[in-house]
């Protein structure tokens, strides 16, 4: 009896304790909520298109229960939606938080096509009202209108213009016998999965002031302040497939792909200070292709940046490098295959002619697959490599087991692959080896009579 009375009591205490400790709203003006932000900014978004969920957090740092009677939007407009504490509405009332506790509010918004090219910025205030007193968090959002193609089939001539922005769902395609021209400074937004094939031809016409871009749809941040712009497998790649013919690629970024770029079986393809970067696959990947690359940054690619599987292959000024963040590294930078009669594969497809010059190849992982050479149409001219070897017939005057020091440091999310001051590779090019097209960087800077190796001659800003 004792002993139950005993538990009775030590429950009627912790009970009593309980409501002392949470005992009473403070409803003095100055007992308010923080909040984590002061501005919620969005991004920029595409009009007419749900965004992205994006939230803050109130706290209550105070010793008693607050109460905020009001939450609301102060324009009275429907552009943004909101969550509030797991309830969603327009307004809320006597929203209570506990002592040292806190709330999310989640945030989303459809923006109303602007008519414009430009940005719009759109805002909008939320208010929350507590004992008398209001405190604000400040809603904003940059609204872009954009063409959207959905299963689009380029079946003539057609060029893209740098007015609006392109969003294509599932697939672009360039049917057999056609071009597609893109002006500089278009950019092209696929949707995930979506993928572009090119049959006929594609002429893209970026600068060192325009550049081209092709890439993900997903805006804003993933978590944090880590972008989207870091992630990859946004969308499928970019595919040329066989026999397509007269394609040219200046200043073009195609970044964030599942399987990058494909030049299929007798495609031929001239890229021109193009950046192809952050692949789930390679970032390139050539079978039997005719492929130029000239003053080209290859980066990034869970597979091995760059796959060369017979075919006839030209890389002068190119930085082939490997930093990819969300997986291990399945193969080396530069992978060769069907080079030699002890390398063939059996398609009956002519054997692999590469030629690389005045060309950087470092990064995490091996930079080259295990080949010999011998006798072998395959030559690295005056090329900065990460292997410890000798120069022979096919390896010429090159420089061995040598950090050419980017700029990228991958813990940091930040990748740029310029070359530091100090760096090996500067000055050191072999300027009888830079083709007439490889006079300007993707910058537009002159790489003159003593060049880099490598794609950049432009130093940081």
């Amino acid at each position: 009896m004792k002993t139950l009375t005993a538990i009775i009591f030590a429950g009627i205490l912790t009970f009593l304790l309980a409501g002392c400790i949470e005992d009473g709203i403070d409803t003095s003006p100055s007992a308010q909520p923080d909040f984590s932000v002061d501005t919620l900014d969005i991004g920029v978004v595409f009009t007419e298109q749900p965004t992205a969920t994006s939230r803050f957090m109130v706290y209550n740092r105070n010793s008693k229960i607050i109460n905020i009677s009001d939450i609301s939007l102060r324009s009275g407009e429907r552009v943004f939606r909101l969550n509030v504490d797991g309830f969603s509405g327009d307004r809320f009332n006597d929203i209570e938080i506990r002592p040292k506790d806190s709330i999310y509010v989640f945030v989303e918004a459809t923006l109303r096509p602007n008519g414009l090219p430009a940005l719009t910025d759109i805002t909008d205030v939320l208010d929350f009202t507590t004992n008398g007193v209001t405190k604000s968090v400040v809603l904003s959002a940059s609204g872009q209108d954009v063409r959207r193609l959905k299963a689009e089939v380029i079946d003539r001539d057609t060029r893209f213009d740098a007015m609006y922005p392109y969003q294509i769902f599932d697939s672009l395609v360039v049917d057999e016998g056609v071009t597609l021209t893109v002006s500089s400074g278009a950019k092209l937004y696929f949707h995930d999965k979506a993928r572009f094939i090119v049959k006929g031809t594609l002429i893209t016409e970026g600068t060192a002031d325009a550049q081209v871009d092709m890439t993900g749809d997903r805006m804003g941040n993933v978590v944090g302040s880590i972008p989207f712009d870091l992630m990859a497998s946004q969308w499928h790649g970019l595919e040329f497939a066989p026999c397509s013919q007269g394609n040219s690629l200046s200043h073009t970024v195609v970044r964030n792909t599942v399987s990058g770029v494909l030049a299929d079986s007798l495609s031929q393809v001239a890229f021109l200070n193009c950046r192809l970067r952050n692949s789930a696959g390679y970032a390139l990947e050539s079978r039997y292709a005719d492929l130029s690359l000239i003053g080209c940054e290859l980066a990034e690619a869970a597979d091995g940046v760059v796959c060369m599987i017979g075919g006839k292959v030209v890389m002068n000024h190119c930085t082939i490098a490997n930093y990819y963040l969300f997986s291990a590294l399945r193969g080396p930078s530069l992978y060769f295959s069907h080079f030699s009669p002890e390398s063939d594969n059996g398609s009956g497809m002519p054997y692999l002619a590469a030629d690389i010059s005045n060309t950087i190849i470092y990064g995490n992982g091996t930079d080259l697959s295990e080949s010999d050479f011998t006798g072998c149409d395959v030559v690295l001219r005056r090329c900065l490599l990460k292997s410890r070897g000798s120069d022979d017939d096919n390896f010429i005057n090159c420089i061995w087991d040598t950090d050419p020091l980017y700029y990228t440091v991958r813990q940091d999310y930040y990748f740029d692959y310029r070359l530091q001051p100090e760096s090996p590779a500067i000055g050191v090019a072999d300027p009888a080896l830079t083709l007439v097209a490889a006079e300007r960087d993707f910058y537009g800077i002159i790489r003159g009579d003593q060049p880099n190796l490598g794609a950049y001659q432009a130093s940081k800003d």
